[in-house]
């Protein structure tokens, strides 16, 4: 149906920030790592910081607050990780969808791993866990007719909201 749909008809929705990811020479394959040796959290995006593992925001999100959780060593097998790493990485998800339900009422996630080229991994050998908030009703004709998502909150401020959330997170558990 999409193919017989005159795209004439169509207005055009510009994301020019996307061209950045689909230029394959100019994908820093290595961003994971950086981000990790980073001091820098915000300009890479890092949420959270834990011994063996982090969270950071997606700079290409498939939804608003899509996240991940890396761990700093770079490994492509979940079979080369060591305890502490899946202990965090799994607490770091947690965590995360606790920051994602306050700061942006998520109603449900998508986790997941890609792992191998032929599953889709964009770093094939820095595997991360893909944290994606979902809302009732959030998918809707863009993607099937146009091949287009709209993402509605740019980075940097859902960033500070995330991190005013954990903040605000971490003095309720203080007390």
């Amino acid at each position: 149906m999409a193919a017989d749909f005159p795209k004439s008809e169509i207005e055009t929705l510009w994301a020019p920030w996307r061209v950045e990811y689909f230029k394959k020479e100019d994908r820093d394959s290595d961003f994971l790592s950086k981000a990790a040796s980073a001091t820098n959290d915000a300009e890479h995006l890092v949420i959270t910081r834990r011994k063996n593992a982090f969270l950071m925001m997606n700079r290409y999100p498939y939804a608003v607050g899509h996240l991940m959780a890396v761990p700093y060593r770079k490994v492509a097998e979940l079979s080369a990780l060591g305890d502490n790493e899946i202990t965090e990485l799994w607490s770091l998800l947690v965590h995360a969808q606790n920051l994602l339900r306050h700061a942006t009422r998520a109603q449900g996630f998508n986790v997941g791993i890609n792992i191998g080229e032929s599953a889709g991994a964009g770093v094939l050998d820095h595997l991360h866990v893909h944290i994606v908030p979902r809302w009732t009703g959030d998918t809707n004709f863009m993607p099937m007719l146009a091949e287009t998502r709209t993402i509605s909150e740019g980075l940097g401020g859902l960033y500070q909201k995330l991190i005013d959330t954990q903040n605000e997170l971490e003095k309720e558990v203080r007390g």
